[in-house]
């Protein structure tokens, strides 16, 4: 049965997954966004520069930029969890806890969501982007106010999706000591057989992606509304 300290450290567990998941989706966009745009500005469907110098360059960044989110994001992430461990050391001081796993998220996270991020760019209208092309606009401000403008909707989802994907990975942090209720689940409900421990983890984990979900699809559905 569940006492006063069993509850109290399912709710610091909860905290802590909560902590680690909207840090390492905050970090992640902070990587993965200048990635995703890069990624769809640089394509041979992109934002093209007339100049055939400039536009070899844009081949040369799209084609390693590329290369590296491909690889990024075939690495299973246990095994990148220990991959990175004296990155994380070298960042945070240690390799266990909330804090630390922090970092393999991150390193995680960024190059998915620069997929998804450059997929939702690439569903803007054509006509959209050539209009602004046509009218003088330069690359950067076709980024920022016809791109990330007219994909926001898309953009907003792809957190929501991104988030829920972080949130199942710090719970599989919890096999390495990576904190929250992943090692929680592990610790009393795997090692001790306390099944009880078990399944009530995974019911709050279940009902933090429900609520997580539920609030971007609302979000991304006012911003329909207002689009319209």
């Amino acid at each position: 049965m569940l006492d006063s300290e069993m509850i109290k450290m399912l709710v610091e567990g909860t905290r802590d997954t909560l902590y680690m998941t909207l840090f390492a989706t905050f970090f992640g966009y902070l990587f993965g966004l200048p990635m995703g745009i890069l990624l769809m500005v640089t394509d041979k469907e992109g934002i093209r520069p007339y100049s055939k110098g400039a536009q070899r360059a844009y081949d040369i960044i799209y084609k390693i930029l590329d290369v590296v989110v491909n690889i990024a994001r075939s690495i299973p992430f246990l095994i990148l969890l220990i991959l990175v461990i004296p990155i994380t050391k070298a960042i945070v001081g240690k390799s266990y806890g909330s804090t630390a796993t922090i970092v393999p998220l991150t390193i995680a996270a960024a190059p998915f969501i620069a997929r998804m991020v450059e997929s939702s760019l690439k569903e803007v209208d054509r006509g959209v982007i050539e209009a602004a092309q046509s009218m003088g606009a330069s690359v950067g401000r076709i980024i920022w106010s016809v791109l990330l403008v007219e994909a926001r909707t898309s953009l907003l989802v792809g957190v929501t999706i991104a988030t829920g994907t972080i949130l199942g990975y710090s719970a599989m942090a919890g096999a390495v000591g990576g904190g929250g209720l992943g090692d929680i689940a592990i610790r009393y409900g795997y090692y001790r057989y306390q099944t009880d421990v078990m399944f009530i983890t995974i019911i709050v984990l279940v009902l933090l992606v429900q609520i997580l979900q539920s609030i971007g699809m609302m979000l991304s559905k006012k911003l329909d509304r207002r689009r319209s």
